[in-house]
């Protein structure tokens, strides 16, 4: 890890300096300063996988590890054109793993099996914002329907690149960008992007463009979207949110439809998909029931940018989205907020996704289930005010694929400085 440490380090050195070391002047005085947010998050997290197949490589994987995220975000500098900087440094550190059961993906793992025994990264964004228009160059976290940022291990994945975002027109967003690389959620290091599909093969870059729309009291949104993983795979999006009261009822509706196919030197042959979803919801005094469905259309699964979140799909759960190449499923999901009882802060939820037809290496008319539960507090008031405790447990059963049953616990304490 001493490679790691050092990247950590040099990275650390800059992020001080420009947190406030010999700023200019100016900065003091414009709101660089005054409208910065630094914020620390603790994050605790304790995993284990049983996997449930006899010839499985492993019969568990079972670790816990200590992350603490930093971030900050500076104002602008007065002006027409103001500038700023963003910055977020990450370590982890192992608690408890052995070589039978590491592979969480928590922590990075040696050559020999064994977990390391920390690891981290830290990088800078410049920014700047001329009228309702922001550009950001660096290290970010982007969060758009066709690439979103993966925080579901210790430390978030994050991404090296530009990204623009204007917002002239009142309702309207107009965005575009171009990343270069990444670093995944248990990695110190940049690397190339691949997809999910064959992340052994890499491309120069994805570049993306897209518009977003809200209106009708911001209770409905359209969004259209394209994206090139560079000589890989092209793709665009179309999507219609909506919200709408009805007496004591709030109904939503979240629809999605892909359309992806090969681009360039097509590294990883032929593709040719389309993936429709509709996720429904009807909410009254803190229930939440959902429906899902969705469908895969084509030779090829739904693509997206390896260690990205599939979390866009309307089937998106635990450990699966339901992808495959023609493949169709079908969810349902019940939320309970127990503010409605007098307990605010305190949230549970379980579903269930079931999916048929899928066609992958392991053959054709795949079948494939998981439920999901999950408890989720957050201490409203106090000393631990903002403390969140999450504990969530899956059942995973795949006709191509291992079996395996799933506990998380992750503790996260945000801490605003």
């Amino acid at each position: 890890m001493n490679q790691s440490s050092c990247t950590l380090n040099q990275s650390a050195v800059a992020v001080s300096l420009a947190l406030g070391l010999g700023l200019p002047a100016w900065a003091e005085e414009g709101g660089f300063v005054e409208d910065a947010k630094v914020s620390l998050t603790l994050r605790n997290y304790y995993f284990n996988r049983d996997f449930r197949d006899p010839g499985a490589s492993k019969s568990k994987v079972d670790e816990w590890a200590q992350g603490f995220i930093f971030k900050f975000s500076s104002g602008y500098t007065p002006g027409p054109l103001g500038v700023g900087l963003e910055g977020i440094a990450m370590f982890g550190m192992k608690l408890d793993s052995s070589r039978d059961a590491s592979g969480s993906e928590l922590l990075p793992v040696h050559d020999d099996g064994r977990a390391a025994d920390d690891f981290g990264r830290a990088g800078l964004a410049a920014k700047m914002r001329l009228s309702a228009t922001e550009l950001k160059v660096g290290e970010l976290l982007p969060d758009i329907p066709l690439l979103r940022y993966d925080d579901g291990r210790l430390l978030p994945q994050t991404f090296r690149g530009a990204t623009l975002d204007s917002r002239e027109i009142e309702g309207l967003s107009l965005q575009a960008g171009q990343y270069r690389q990444v670093s995944l959620r248990n990695s110190s290091d940049m690397q190339d992007l691949s997809a999910w599909a064959a992340p052994g093969v890499t491309s120069d870059g994805f570049t993306y463009a897209g518009a977003e729309y809200r209106f009708n009291q911001q209770r409905t949104l359209i969004g259209a979207w394209h994206s090139q993983l560079e000589d890989i795979y092209q793709q665009s999006y179309l999507n219609l949110i909506h919200s709408q009261r009805m007496g004591e009822w709030t109904l939503g509706a979240n629809l999605g439809y892909f359309i992806d196919r090969d681009d360039g030197q097509a590294r990883i042959g032929d593709i040719q998909s389309r993936t429709g979803y509709a996720l429904i919801s009807a909410a009254r005094s803190g229930h939440t029931l959902y429906l899902g469905l969705q469908k895969v259309s084509g030779d090829s699964q739904w693509m997206s940018v390896y260690g990205s979140s599939g979390r866009t799909l309307g089937n998106d759960m635990f450990n699966g989205n339901f992808s495959n190449a023609d493949e169709r499923s079908w969810q349902v999901r019940y939320d309970y907020n127990f503010a409605a009882m007098g307990v605010p802060g305190l949230l549970a939820m379980v579903r269930y996704g079931h999916g048929e037809n899928a066609t992958t290496a392991a053959g054709s008319n795949g079948k494939e289930w998981e439920r999901d539960t999950e408890i989720n507090y957050t201490i409203q008031s106090g000393t631990l005010k903002n403390l969140n405790v999450r504990l969530n447990n899956a059942t995973n059963r795949r006709s191509f694929n291992s079996d395996f049953d799933q506990t998380r616990l992750i503790v996260s304490y945000p801490l605003s400085l």
